[in-house]
């Protein structure tokens, strides 16, 4: 990763705006091309620097559900229940914490009645018990990583 495309994630993390030409901004910071900011985020998201790239929606607002879920998995079965989650739209993304739950995901579905529908799902399909851990009260805090 080159100074570019650092310059390029930390200013993606402020958000984009919402304009005709919405990576000018970014372009004239960098002192390259628009197209050049696209053709980088391309490039990172082939390369796997960046997992994803797109808007962020409240699922909640648009009637979706949302929810955070964790499973304890043994090691030697964690690639197979990672592949079988990815494979799973309502799965927004699945990470590996050092904790007795290891494997954490995130569940987006179009209705909230769809989550327990999923989990159940996901238990069937894997073998292993999701702990679903919804939210009671959301905060937004901000988070930028400098890369």
């Amino acid at each position: 990763m080159d100074e570019l495309d650092r310059l390029i994630i930390n200013e993606l993390q402020d958000g984009i705006p919402i304009t005709p030409h919405p990576f000018a901004e970014i372009a004239s910071v960098a002192g390259v091309t628009e197209e050049e900011i696209v053709s980088r985020i391309g490039q990172l998201l082939e390369r796997k620097i960046l997992s994803r790239f797109g808007p962020m929606y409240n699922a909640e607002r648009l009637g979706g559900g949302l929810t955070l879920a964790a499973m304890k998995i043994p090691q030697e079965d964690f690639e197979q229940v990672a592949e079988a989650l990815d494979e799973l739209p309502e799965v927004a993304h699945n990470y590996e914490r050092q904790h007795e739950l290891n494997m954490w995901f995130v569940l987006a579905t179009e209705t909230p009645e769809q989550i327990a529908a999923t989990i159940e799902t996901i238990e069937k399909n894997t073998g292993y018990p999701v702990y679903n851990m919804p939210k009671h009260q959301e905060y937004f805090i901000g988070l930028k990583l400098e890369v």
